[in-house]
């Protein structure tokens, strides 16, 4: 928590069947391969009293906005496809957007690679260099990555399995190469606690991981988010996109029980 106050607010599942006023709605979603397509779920909601995302922010905008507020909050909420209309109004390429999303499949977004159209003085795609800056740990520690399991929607696991790396039942595990479990004194299933440590002195703690001996790159380890979110300072982000530093977090394993 990053305040003393926080509301959490229960909400549908993209699995769960959403019904509103004017009938079951469908929400889409943008693919890796820049297909946009529908998205509906066929689950029956957990509880009656669950609104979906769409109702709760069309909700507190009519409160928050009040009464004489132009945007018709109150048609969003009841008929999805009036939102995708705006959005076709407004965004380039969504065109036609309720009639193109209905087609099986959807459609595709054009963008510079798939299109081979590139906006430059030449018309070609223009490569630019960057060095790379390695960190590196200090003796006994290792550099930390955070990462997403198979059965996992950003931060929201559905189950706590990752068929890409062949976990079962656990998601508080820390993958390690075995050569440096063998240099940290550390062997497959220790319990261990995980420390980052960052260059102002601070550190911060994840307590009781699993070690689970993994083929990963010497000096490097990996763990699932959000339960490794605590290891980043919420100041400690990239320089130019602003995004988490959760892919070089330098941390040191700490055994279950050990002194100190």
């Amino acid at each position: 928590m990053v305040g003393e106050t926080a509301l959490i607010l229960p909400t549908l599942g993209r699995s769960d069947r959403d019904v509103q006023a004017s009938g079951e709605q469908f929400v889409t979603v943008e693919d890796s391969m820049s297909e946009v397509h529908q998205s509906r779920g066929r689950l029956e909601p957990a509880s009656p009293h669950l609104l979906s995302e769409v109702a709760i922010l069309c909700r507190l905008a009519r409160r928050v906005l009040g009464a004489g507020n132009p945007i018709p909050w109150e048609d969003f909420e009841a008929d999805y496809a009036l939102i995708r209309d705006r959005i076709a109004r407004v965004v380039p390429d969504f065109e036609d957007f309720n009639a193109r999303v209905a087609v099986p499949g959807g459609f595709r977004l054009p963008n510079p690679v798939n299109s081979m159209t590139f906006r430059t003085p030449s018309g070609k795609a223009v490569f630019v260099p960057n060095d790379l800056d390695m960190l590196d740990p200090p003796p006994g520690h290792l550099v930390l990555q955070s990462l997403r399991s198979h059965d996992q929607w950003n931060t929201i696991p559905y189950a706590p399995n990752d068929r890409y790396r062949g976990i079962h039942d656990a998601r508080r595990v820390v993958l390690v190469n075995p050569d440096d479990l063998t240099d940290l004194g550390l062997a497959d299933r220790d319990l261990v606690d995980i420390v980052s440590v960052w260059t102002d002195g601070s550190e911060r703690r994840a307590d009781g991981f699993r070690v689970v001996a993994y083929p990963a790159a010497r000096g490097s380890a990996a763990s699932y988010y959000p339960e490794t979110n605590v290891l980043v300072p919420l100041d400690s982000v990239a320089a130019v996109s602003n995004t988490p530093t959760s892919k070089g977090v330098i941390v040191r394993l700490e055994p279950v029980g050990a002194a100190g």
